[in-house]
């Protein structure tokens, strides 16, 4: 017998507001087919006035309960990541949890910021598999908007906000790739690319500040070691490409995931892409590829999924789980 987290349900917010690429027209020098040229994004949605990464985390949370049939008080723990928490602390995580009436298990952000979900998923996993835990519920959610410089034309049109959610139960499995649940996980840093991308504000600064972002480095790194960490996760699964039934990947960029594909060997109709309709919302942006995946009738239980995704740091990683 072996212990394995098994995904229950799924769920994702989207904020109202849709901002389409002429927008951006109005406040920068860019146009809509420079950015679709450039990204593949078409259109991203920005949190209301006073709408917290909080308030869509919750949104998700409660898709993805309803899509598994649970009430909050059956779930452990919440992880969430984020690099965009309503304040400095405490976490978004224990926001959530009181917006969803838990008053038992525990709460905690994990930062890895766009590779945050990935990285929240194999704590999840970890949290299970040592018993810590029977039900966890994994977000991934941000408000990037808030971290724009508006005149910066390199980053502004990238972003997005949003939230999606998933829930981990523990089950039992034979222990071979067939089982249902998370298979494996690679997870990898290295802080000499610290400035590739980051945020100029936090404690040292007094400020919020912008989001900085060295496109060109950080589109040749991506490719690579998303290639790479796809590759390491499916030989610890026992699995290679040709066993992938869908890569969900984080939505940054078209080219990205491009290219990404090619080194997998894995065909576009075999990967959910959403980033024309969402932009980058670092880490909701697997939790949202996967429920719209499902709601679109492209995942189907019994699925071999890879997600992968590469952040600030750098951070990157990827996980294996069969739907």
């Amino acid at each position: 017998m072996t212990i394995r987290a098994v995904v229950r349900g799924v769920g994702h917010y989207l904020p109202d507001r849709v901002v389409p690429n002429a927008e951006f027209e109005k406040i920068v020098d860019t146009s809509d087919e420079w950015i679709r040229s450039r990204s593949g994004i078409e259109r991203r949605h920005f949190a209301a006035e006073g709408q917290t990464t909080s308030d869509l985390a919750t949104r998700a949370a409660r898709a993805a309960l309803e899509d598994a049939g649970m009430q909050a008080d059956e779930i452990d723990a919440i992880v969430l990541a984020t690099s965009t928490a309503d304040l400095t602390f405490p976490s978004a995580a224990t926001m959530v949890q009181a917006n969803l009436g838990m008053t038992k298990g525990f709460a905690f952000d994990v930062q890895a910021v766009c590779a945050g979900f990935v990285f929240a998923l194999a704590n999840a996993n970890a949290l299970i598999l040592s018993g810590q835990a029977s039900r966890v519920l994994v977000i991934g959610a941000e408000t990037f908007s808030r971290l724009m410089d508006w005149t910066d034309r390199g980053t502004c049109v990238l972003f997005g906000d949003g939230a999606g959610a998933l829930i981990l139960e523990r089950a039992e499995g034979a222990g071979t790739s067939a089982d249902r649940g998370i298979l494996s996980t690679d997870l990898n840093s290295d802080g000499r690319y610290k400035d590739l991308l980051y945020v100029d504000g936090g404690a040292s600064t007094g400020t919020t500040g912008h989001l900085r972002m060295e496109g060109k480095e950080v589109f040749r790194h991506a490719v690579e070691k998303l290639a790479e960490t796809a590759h390491a996760a499916l030989e610890k699964a026992g699995l290679s490409s040709a066993d992938v039934d869908w890569i969900v990947p984080h939505q940054a960029n078209i080219r990205i995931i491009e290219g990404t594909a090619k080194r997998m060997q894995v065909p576009m109709d075999h990967v959910v892409v959403t980033v024309q309709d969402h932009g980058n919302t670092s880490a909701a942006s697997i939790p949202l590829a996967l429920s719209v995946g499902k709601a679109r009738g492209q995942i189907k239980p019994g699925d071999l999924l890879v997600t992968e995704a590469i952040g600030g740091g750098l951070a990157w990683g990827s996980v294996v789980l069969r739907w």
